[in-house]
């Protein structure tokens, strides 16, 4: 089982239950598009189509409780659309549960904006590993996939390798996709750099960072609260070495872009000692991402 604790004898009973892993909320908005009941009936068709797509779909070997779900969230934003073409950007969020409490800590937070992609009312969303049939339903998965990497990561060390491969395959079958969003040379922020990098030996820092972070820090903060928050500031203090290899690389931003509300709660209320250790750290690695003044002002 991919979660080792708590969880053995509820697992147990649900050996002959394939549940899928993805709780996903979908949304389509089209601010600069007319409002119509034309355009109103395909954006409902794309959620929907897109809502089947991940919810229904089983995307790993595992058995997941009701409560193991990862809760992703989709929001695609339509910029033109015409026939069947759209262009558009999507933002994906994940999150999970902190053991022993009812807390969601935010693990991936991505806006990709080079999304086009095909769509007809209706039309089912088909996805294969080998080649590339649908640009819609290709990112859709490879997101998933990316998601699943950050969960399972968060878990164990490195234990999201899968995923991340799989979403990279999605990358590598992409390459001669007319579409932009999956070569290195789209830009800075791009699907290519974002799987690569977090395969990447050079970034192995910032997968020990997912796992201490989450799983010796957080899920362990009820129960040893002053070394779980140790083990907190020492998971950040890896992505120093990260910086000084690749300062501003999009993997450490989506980090602290998803975990920059939560640090400042974190340390607002602490000593000024340790306040100003975390406040040099930021401030080296992530400026212009999180308010330092809002942690001092604590």
């Amino acid at each position: 089982m991919r979660k080792a604790f708590g969880l053995f004898i509820f697992m147990c009973s649900l050996t002959f239950v394939k549940a899928q892993e993805i709780n996903c909320d979908v949304s389509v908005i089209a601010p600069t598009l007319a409002s119509s009941p034309a355009n109103t009936e395909i954006m409902e068709a794309l959620k929907n189509s897109v809502y089947e797509f991940v919810n229904s779909k089983q995307w790993t070997d595992d058995v997941f409780a009701e409560e193991e779900k990862i809760d992703m969230s989709i929001l695609i934003n339509i910029k033109t659309y015409s026939s069947s073409s759209f262009t558009a950007s999507i933002q994906i969020s994940s999150s999970r549960p902190v053991y022993n409490s009812d807390y969601q800590t935010r693990l991936f937070n991505f806006n990709d904006e080079k999304f086009n992609f095909t769509y007809n009312r209706g039309e089912a969303l088909i996805f294969t590993q080998d080649r590339h049939v649908s640009n819609l339903s290709d990112v859709v998965a490879y997101y998933v996939y990316m998601v699943l990497g950050y969960d399972y990561d968060s878990f164990s060390l490195k234990g999201g390798t899968k995923y991340f491969m799989k979403a990279q395959q999605i990358v590598g079958r992409c390459q001669n996709a007319s579409e932009p969003g999956w070569k290195p040379t789209d830009g800075k922020k791009n699907r290519f750099t974002l799987v690569d990098n977090a395969l990447n030996n050079a970034f192995l820092n910032l997968r020990k960072c997912y796992y201490n972070y989450h799983r010796e820090g957080f899920d362990q903060l009820y129960s040893n609260n002053k070394e779980a928050v140790e083990e907190v500031i020492n998971s950040l203090n890896l992505l120093q070495q990260i910086h000084k290899i690749q300062p501003n690389s999009i993997n450490v931003q989506i980090f602290f872009t998803a975990k920059a509300d939560e640090i400042v709660a974190m340390f607002k209320d602490t000593v000024s000692k340790v306040k100003r250790v975390i406040v040099r750290f930021l401030e080296r690695v992530i400026v212009g991402i999180i308010s330092i003044e809002c942690i001092m002002r604590g």
